[in-house]
């Protein structure tokens, strides 16, 4: 049930985008040109919590999302047959860098049918063979995260609720993507404090 909830919301908040209507107050988005792709990224007016569903890392072990509360989270949903997604593969895992493994954890989940075995030749033909992906090939993660459209990327706050989403191709290079992720961890630390 909750899935399709926020399948709902997602859909809702993107034809109320692409429409220039205002799905929730505060959510109004000015009719200005896209500078960037970063401002394509859709921040939500309040959280919207997410159930912890099991996907996969590199060793078959079963990971969710409340195994990182405390961090703000970036969840990439990914496929090697996707050509937006492995753009931007590289550049999401230079953000990550960006930010102190203590406050920031990034999470590409491939949904690739064949898992690790698919995934990890693939990611050493393009060079990054220590790319740390993980994996979701039956798709459970669809429970809470509508997977018809992929390069898809959703982060969680320090609670591991749901802040921002994007459905589309996004440049993690670009300063404003830096800018944007440093500012939910520092809402999230005055939070605490």
């Amino acid at each position: 049930m909750k899935s399709f909830a926020l399948a709902a919301i997602l859909a809702s908040l993107s034809v109320a985008f692409a429409g220039g209507a205002q799905a929730y107050p505060g959510m109004q988005q000015a009719n200005k040109p896209i500078e960037s792709t970063v401002d394509l990224i859709n921040v939500l007016p309040k959280t919207y919590p997410i159930e912890p569903v099991a996907f996969s890392d590199v060793d078959g072990k079963a990971v969710d999302f409340s195994q990182y509360k405390g961090k703000v989270v970036m969840v990439n949903m990914w496929a090697t047959w996707c050509p937006p997604c492995v753009r931007e593969l590289p550049a999401i895992e230079r953000l990550a860098t960006k930010f102190k493994a203590e406050e920031f954890a990034l999470l590409p989940i491939s949904i690739d049918a064949d898992g690790k075995q698919q995934v990890q030749p693939f990611l050493t033909s393009l060079g990054m063979a220590n790319f740390n992906s993980y994996y979701d090939p039956q798709q459970n993660l669809g429970q809470v995260f509508p997977l018809d459209t992929i390069p898809a990327t959703f982060i969680l706050d320090q609670n591991g609720q749901l802040i921002a989403f994007v459905r589309s191709f996004v440049d993690w290079d670009d300063a404003k993507a830096v800018s944007l992720i440093q500012g939910f961890i520092d809402k999230g630390v005055k939070k605490l404090n």
